[in-house]
């Protein structure tokens, strides 16, 4: 297990010097840098998988700090992984915004027809829309608010005829309550009423 574990471990080693190559290569050899790592990466990956057979069948005295050893080494490769792929990342949007300011500033503009429209119907009719709703609504209140104060008058009306005993009276009263000034008129004389 000794030959194998220090053999990737040099290969981990040999990862983290390309990463630092990584970061000055140029345009072209990128993708090389790139790809040599990534194949370092999968064999030392696949040299991890030996390892974790191996250091299950080490003595019971060696095999916790075995495993221990080869969980380090993975955590470092997979950190270098993650690295790898940050990068790589970071390239695929610098060259993307390369591309587009490339392109930006080989366009060529030109001025606006002289029948440029703004389409606005759409707009134009939801705003009709939710005025009328508004109106309707302010309609449908002020409806509501006629039929509460009829039943109010109402039941003033039916408490006072219940008291007097007579409708023709209740009715009268309601009416004065209703409207306040005719209660001189209705009062000083009491035949137009009835």
């Amino acid at each position: 297990m000794e030959p194998l574990y220090q053999q990737t471990l040099k290969q981990v080693h040999e990862i983290q010097s390309l990463m630092g190559r990584l970061e000055t290569a140029d345009k072209q050899s990128v993708h090389l840098v790139e790809n040599e790592i990534q194949a370092s990466i999968d064999q030392v990956f696949s040299h991890l998988e030996r390892l974790e057979i191996l250091s299950s069948k080490e003595p019971p005295n060696k095999r916790q700090y075995a495993k221990l050893r080869v969980d380090q080494l993975k955590y470092d490769v997979q950190h270098l992984q993650t690295a790898l792929r940050n990068f790589q990342q970071r390239r695929y949007t610098k060259e993307q915004q390369e591309r587009q300011r490339e392109e930006l500033l080989s366009r060529t503009f030109t001025t606006n027809d002289s029948d440029t429209t703004i389409p606005m119907d759409e707009s134009l009719q939801f705003n009709s829309s939710l005025q009328k709703i508004h109106h309707s609504m302010d309609d449908l209140i002020g409806g509501g608010h006629s039929i509460l104060e009829g039943l109010r008058a109402q039941r003033l009306t039916l408490k006072v005829g219940a008291l007097w005993g007579d409708n023709e009276k209740a009715f009268c009263l309601g009416f004065i309550q209703q409207y306040g000034a005719c209660v001189c008129i209705l009062i000083t004389y009491p035949i137009v009423v009835l």
